[in-house]
């Protein structure tokens, strides 16, 4: 049961990450509406992340868990910097931690069970 449980926490993580890689598309829109809308999706991405990633650790083997960690550490404070970037409503930074935390959420999915 734990295997199947694993496996449909993997999905959502990877569900979610897409989603999340997929925001790019609005990084350029400068209206405040677009960062309004932006802001929302991000923390509502990055709960499901981490409640799914927290989820996924704990049920991975432990060979697994401590890389597994890490990677999910530097990605929600890469996260939180995106947030912080959201927020002050700067292009270019936002541009640069999104990217940031992209490079990090693909590095997560290549080693997730």
């Amino acid at each position: 049961m734990v295997d199947v449980e694993l496996k449909v926490t993997v999905c959502r993580v990877k569900k979610c990450a897409y989603d999340f890689l997929s925001i790019d598309s609005d990084l350029m829109d400068d209206d405040e509406e677009s960062w309004n809308l932006m802001g929302r999706d991000i923390c509502l991405k990055s709960t499901f992340l981490y409640c799914d990633c927290n989820r996924m650790i704990s049920q991975s083997p432990k060979d697994q868990k401590e890389a597994l960690t890490v990677l999910a550490n530097k990605l929600f404070c890469s996260i939180e910097e995106l947030d912080h970037a959201v927020k002050i409503r700067n292009i270019a930074l936002t541009q640069d931690r999104y990217n940031e935390a992209a490079i990090i959420l693909q590095e997560l999915m290549a080693i997730m069970p």
